[in-house]
């Protein structure tokens, strides 16, 4: 079954909004794993506009299922994610100033930068993953960085899934293919949504892992959280 890891980002936005502590991420994460979520994904950037670096701190000894931290690898992040020690580490390649990710990393170009960071993160064991647009050719460098994992990035499919679902996904699929050949696991995220996660899932081979934040928190403000977690999970069930 592919597992569903829970990106809180836009709780700390909403907290950040008001100032204070509330909501939580720290109770938010605390309730998604006791609602079935099987991951807390994190994207703290540098100014901290959502997820700030003592939630970063705060949220390991918390997180009991696996612990997911996303963002650009300057060294001040570098420096963190060794020290704090999450399950997996996603190298994603956003500007400083972008509002969201908005394009995966060219790792032919930054085969030789990506590498030796990927080292630096397996040899303090933390599991890497690397987000990619959804482009065969891009796999076979991934695999040279000595990455565990790609995390594709799905906006292009969530934007074309209603007027063309198999057209949609056709990029993914045989991105997924290759990566499967090189023994690269495969991660999902970006808009991945109640309406069109359970086409990917069925559809990419061996889909390990999805991220997913904006669409189930703002599907939590109708259905609640732990519906929302519940209905995630159901779209990911295999039967």
């Amino acid at each position: 079954m592919t597992k569903l890891s829970v990106n809180i980002n836009k709780i700390a936005t909403l907290r950040n909004a008001r100032g204070g502590e509330t909501p939580s991420v720290t109770e938010a994460a605390i309730k998604i794993q006791e609602f079935g979520g099987q991951g807390i994904t994190i994207h703290p950037r540098p100014d901290e506009r959502h997820i700030t670096r003592k939630d970063v701190y705060d949220l390991k000894p918390l997180v009991t299922t696996e612990f997911n931290i996303e963002g650009n690898p300057h060294q001040s992040f570098i420096d963190m994610v060794l020290d704090v020690k999450p399950e997996q580490v996603t190298l994603v390649p956003d500007a400083d100033d972008a509002i969201t990710s908005n394009a995966g990393w060219d790792t032919k170009k930054h085969l030789d930068y990506l590498t030796e960071i990927i080292a630096e993160f397996k040899n303090a064991g933390i599991r890497t993953s690397i987000f990619l647009d959804p482009l065969p050719e891009l796999v076979e460098y991934a695999a040279k960085t000595g990455a565990d994992r790609i995390e594709l990035y799905t906006e292009a499919y969530a934007k074309n899934y209603l007027s063309n679902k198999e057209q949609a996904i056709k990029p993914y699929y045989d991105t997924a293919v290759v990566a499967n050949e090189f023994g690269l696991g495969i991660n999902a995220g970006h808009d991945l949504s109640l309406e069109n996660l359970k086409y990917f899932a069925d559809t990419i081979p061996n889909l390990l892992e999805v991220s997913i934040g904006h669409a189930l928190v703002s599907e939590a403000l109708y259905m609640g959280l732990e519906n929302t977690v519940q209905s995630y999970l159901k779209r990911l069930a295999k039967w």
